[in-house]
């Protein structure tokens, strides 16, 4: 049979260069209207019995490219289980992996996807649920929802938004853990938070990007993460629908879900060097850092970004615009592509269902502190 590539779908993503006998040669493409690209996401069929080798072939311009050592592609037969492949190499600017197949179509991805489909599907499910409501912040530049999920009847604000960068998929995992963990009947957690606090969490905040098969950027080519000081409604509608948002209840606490190429770990990234730094609110920041190392092994704080030296801080980003403009504790948690070393799964890596326990463990550690 004839090997055949395709990408259009959700979030697809490959343009094939060439097939030479074994051999697959492909490029990602770039982010529409931006130099930024990374995530992958193609279908491969008429392949039953062979052994392929596939070479990204412009690996090396990607937008972290110093992310490629050690990362794994990850394949799925069904589209709902994901593991990694057994081996790939970074050589020369080319990523290259080499897989058997026993079936006739398989699937690859930079992670394992959430679609645009999964994401309807997780609003309906949970704006059904007792005690849950529903709002529509506003509208993408392709028009689609900018979806928010209020919970909780407390005093404290607390905002919980993910995947301004789309092809971070595991952060939308996250959410849909999250999610569920604050809805579970009988969950005690969940109810002194529901209790103490009122949640609004935001699942996507960059549906274009993700329906479109981008790593970082929306419809616009605008990074969403480096507009929050002065949001638009042609360049950055979603960045601005939900800072209004915000703006109407306030921010005590809040978390951007994002994903790192690089560190083979999960860390939290803070506020230091907004221009309202205080000690104390620093400290509250880093007490939750370390109870929640303390409450998993899917946490840890050895790994993780350089400090903002003081007075440093770029507030066009949202943890450091909210710390700034709210006195919030706010922060940016880092999910890796590759795996969390400190608690590694040699067939998975970091996966779907572990970003989902994250997600309770950090609903727990919260519920300890508030």
């Amino acid at each position: 049979m004839t090997i055949d590539v395709n990408a259009a779908f959700d979030s697809g993503n490959i343009e094939l260069v060439g097939i030479d006998g074994d051999r697959v040669d492909l490029n990602i493409r770039r982010d529409a209207h931006s130099d930024f690209y990374q995530w992958f996401h193609f279908r491969v069929s008429g392949i039953k019995g062979r052994t392929l080798t596939f070479r990204l072939m412009n690996a090396g311009g990607a937008a972290y490219a110093f992310g490629w050592p050690g990362y794994r592609p990850r394949l799925s037969t069904d589209r709902a289980q994901w593991a990694m492949v057994g081996a790939s190499e970074y050589r020369d600017g080319v990523l290259s992996f080499t897989h058997r197949f026993d079936g006739d179509v398989a699937w690859f991805a930079y992670f394992a996807p959430y679609s645009m489909e999964r994401h309807h599907d997780l609003i309906a499910r949970m704006a059904a649920m007792p005690g849950v409501s529903h709002r529509t912040l506003g509208h993408s530049l392709d028009r689609q929802a900018i979806d928010c999920l209020d919970v909780g009847t407390g005093p404290k604000q607390v905002w919980i938004y993910a995947r301004q960068h789309p092809g971070e998929s595991m952060a939308e995992w996250f959410m849909e853990g999250a999610l569920e963990k604050i809805t579970t009947p009988g969950d005690a957690t969940a109810a002194l938070l529901r209790e103490k606090a009122t949640l609004h969490l935001v699942p996507n905040m960059n549906p274009d990007g993700s329906r479109r098969g981008h790593l970082r950027t929306n419809a616009a080519g605008v990074n969403l993460n480096r507009e929050w000081h002065a949001p638009t409604p042609d360049r950055s509608p979603e960045v601005l629908c939900v800072r209004n948002a915000m703006d109407a209840t306030g921010v005590d606490w809040a978390m951007d879900v994002h994903g790192d190429e690089a560190i083979p770990a999960n860390f939290l990234a803070g506020f230091e060097g907004i221009p309202s730094w205080t000690d104390t609110l620093g400290e509250r920041f880093y007490a939750y850092q370390q109870r929640l190392a303390d409450n998993t092994p899917l946490f840890q704080t050895a790994l993780g970004y350089d400090k903002t030296p003081p007075g440093r801080a770029n507030l066009s980003m949202s943890t450091n615009q909210l710390a700034e403009r709210f006195g919030a504790v706010s922060m940016t948690l880092e999910m890796p592509f590759k795996d969390h070393d400190p608690l590694p799964d040699a067939v998975h890596g970091w996966s779907p269902d572990r970003s989902k326990a994250l997600a309770h463990a950090c609903l727990d550690t919260l519920a300890e502190l508030i």
